[in-house]
């Protein structure tokens, strides 16, 4: 068995997941070659895991631009003329409306064109893709054009504010199984599929790597915050928030790990509100450091409006860190409340300031609910366990396993 594994960017600093998926297969014994649809920009190889997954990864879109490339493999796709062409009207039939989704989805049959002559050139059995937006339209269209399978994991949570721009139901109808890293999200799956297909909707979560975590020298005053500067993680009113906090705890500091739309806006809503000086933008982190920021820090906060299953929270309560998150999406599928952290509504500044200073202010608190954390990780969360269910689901071919959670293949 030899598996493409296809995303919109790989390898992302906010990604390594996929990564670990990655190597966990191989370790298995899966032959795995990583696809991309662009090259990566520097800002997110920042280690030199990242830098030898790029050199190693086949970039489609580059390789689209390549007008001898992409005739070659038109010409190739046409010795099938009835995939072809119906390949031609999935892309037709699925486009969003407007001229618009139809260019679109014709650079994305033009993507697949290349992507199903690459796979056909390098003996590949199977596609998978993460992220079932864009890319994954290439992974449909490929996967019609060469008559290889495909699958996919479904993530979330902003593929479903727009389930019928991306034709979710289509994709999930011609998968021949969807990862879903959490119930929450099998659920919403289920809400844009055929009740026929729901059997082939399996939970596989992300997973991390416990021995890379562990709990470093901590001073009981040191939060971080790891992700995506964007509008949907909350950060503006962890500042708002932070405001209140120094005010009783004037000794703590707040981190933010990572990069993204917003950081400029944040910056200067930092400084607007007198936080600038113990609010710390540190930008993209490699794994590595990432581990050793969780180590040295207190607590983790994610006040996002929106969330899967974050990894980050893995990240975290691997490193036996607790933390504060809101009760979003699948989030209350990892962390648990009064046990391995504090859940809190989205969007309530207030609440959010009580829950840091309560989580700094008891360190017996923390101590519990890092070691439940950590336990919880490794009995349901390891990069290990998850890529041999994956495995699993590879395996199985068309004769998929009944129980949504799937077995581990040995």
């Amino acid at each position: 068995m030899k598996i493409a594994y296809l995303t919109g960017e790989y390898p992302r600093a906010t990604d390594t997941f996929i990564q670990r998926e990655v190597a966990g297969l191989r370790d298995l014994g899966l032959t795995v070659e990583t696809c991309t649809i662009r090259r990566t920009g520097a800002a997110h190889l920042v280690g030199e895991e990242q830098r030898q997954a790029a050199a190693e990864t086949f970039a489609v879109l580059p390789a689209t631009l390549n007008a001898l490339r992409l005739t070659r493999a038109k010409l190739a796709a046409l010795r099938y003329p009835g995939r072809f062409f119906r390949a031609l009207a999935l892309a037709w039939r699925t486009a969003p409306k407007g001229i618009k989704g139809r260019a679109y989805n014709l650079i994305y049959f033009a993507e697949a064109l290349v992507l199903a002559d690459h796979m056909r050139r390098t003996r590949v059995t199977h596609l998978h893709n993460h992220i079932a937006k864009a890319s994954c339209t290439v992974a449909m269209l490929a996967s019609a054009l060469s008559g290889i399978p495909y699958s996919f994991t479904l993530h979330g949570p902003d593929i479903f504010f727009a389930p019928e721009h991306w034709r979710l139901d289509e994709k999930i109808a011609r998968a021949r199984f969807v990862a879903c890293i959490s119930d929450f999200c099998r659920a919403q799956a289920m809400l844009w599929s055929a009740p026929a297909h729901w059997g082939k909707l399996k939970i596989v979560h992300c997973g991390v790597e416990p021995a890379r975590y562990t709990a470093g020298d901590r001073d009981g005053t040191r939060l971080v915050f790891v992700g995506r500067l964007a509008s949907v993680k909350g950060i503006a009113v962890l500042l708002e928030a932070f405001v209140d906090v120094l005010a009783a705890r004037p000794d703590l500091t707040l981190t933010l790990v990572g990069d993204g739309p917003e950081r400029a806006a944040l910056e200067a809503e930092a400084a607007r509100l007198g936080v600038a000086g113990t609010v710390r933008f540190a930008g993209y982190q490699s794994q590595a450091e990432v581990a050793d920021l969780l180590a040295s820090h207190d607590a983790l906060v994610l006040p996002s409006f929106a969330e899967g299953v974050p990894v980050v929270l893995m990240e975290a309560l691997a490193a036996g860190l607790p933390v504060i998150a809101t009760a979003v999406g699948g989030v209350g599928e990892l962390v648990k409340d009064g046990e391995t952290g504090c859940l809190i509504a989205p969007g309530d500044a207030a609440a959010l300031c009580d829950a840091i200073l309560r989580m700094f202010g008891d360190a017996a608190m923390r101590a519990r609910m890092g070691a439940a954390g950590r336990a919880r990780i490794e009995a349901g969360f390891t990069a290990r366990d998850e890529a041999a269910r994956l495995a699993t689901l590879f395996q199985a071919g068309a004769d998929l396993p009944q129980a949504k959670r799937p077995e581990a293949a040995t």
